[in-house]
């Protein structure tokens, strides 16, 4: 399933590392884009889009 999310918060190679290893902890196989500039991230993962938010919020990416 893909998804997309804004992350306001997102704005740097720090915050693409902490995400990635949230969400790959959450689904090893997931394929992550990022768009730093527009603060969007795009998410191919098995995990469900309820898994995802709270793994982003776990690692303090709330989605706008």
């Amino acid at each position: 399933m893909m998804l997309t999310f804004t992350l306001p918060e997102m704005s740097c190679g720090h915050c693409t590392g902490a995400i990635s290893r949230a969400l790959k902890e959450l689904d090893p196989a997931c394929e992550l884009e990022f768009d730093l500039p527009a603060h969007r991230l795009r998410v191919q993962s098995s995990a469900d889009r309820d898994e995802v938010i709270e793994a982003l919020i776990d690692a303090g990416y709330r989605p706008a």
